[in-house]
């Protein structure tokens, strides 16, 4: 099982002073627990150079690699899974074509594209955005905590909400039936990346810890 609670999405803009292997090594040190490559104005070529860099540099943690829409990349550097979108190629076809021990992921932005989201396909899904986000121009309405609590609650498949996500909203988001919360500016582009992870993970469990008494 895929430990989604600090699931670190990597932007080239905000990591462009450290970079995005030493963002995420940094953050992986600091708890993050899955790593995404996301940076969808890259040419393949650096896609796919980035994504080799980041799985050799990841391997000693045994943190996985997701990679973001690219699917031919993914197969082509053996990463651990893919993420796509509802505008991406279709689930089922993805699942095809990386096979049945690859992590799939999928982002649903409503109630009805989580309901339609098919549970023997996929394994997680990424829901959003919870909040306005500048990191993805093109994303969905914002849909607040309650959106996202509606929409995890017709999905039976672990999930992670995205969308401006920050330190002070992981309470509420843990009592509404979130896994895990990814986060691309709340680490990348920190000054102390390490301290920004170890923050939001502490965070993490605190709650996690407070639910469950």
């Amino acid at each position: 099982m895929i430990d989604l609670s600090l699931y670190l999405v990597l932007d080239p803009v905000l990591c462009a002073e450290k970079g995005m292997v030493q963002t995420a090594v940094e953050a992986v040190e600091g708890g993050a627990t899955v790593v995404q490559l996301r940076a969808p104005d890259w040419k393949k070529r650096a896609f796919y150079d980035c994504a080799v860099e980041l799985k050799a540099a990841l391997k000693p943690y045994g943190v996985p690699l997701i990679i973001n829409d690219h699917v031919d990349i993914a197969m082509a550097m053996d990463a651990d899974g893919v993420h796509v979108g509802q505008k991406d190629l279709p689930a089922n076809v993805v699942r095809q074509m990386i096979g049945k021990d690859k992590i799939l992921g999928l982002s649903v932005s409503n109630m009805e594209e989580a309901i339609a989201c098919d549970t023997s396909i996929v394994d997680y899904i990424g829901i959003g955005p919870i909040f306005a986000t500048a990191t993805k121009p093109d994303a969905a309405p914002a849909m607040g905590i309650d959106g996202f609590a509606t929409a995890a609650a017709h999905c039976p498949l672990p999930n992670v909400a995205i969308g401006s996500v920050k330190e002070k909203d992981i309470v509420d988001l843990v009592n509404v039936g979130c896994n895990g919360i990814a986060v691309v500016s709340a680490i990348c582009g920190q000054a102390d990346v390490k301290k920004a992870a170890l923050g939001l993970k502490a965070a993490w469990q605190k709650a996690i810890d407070s639910k469950a008494r």
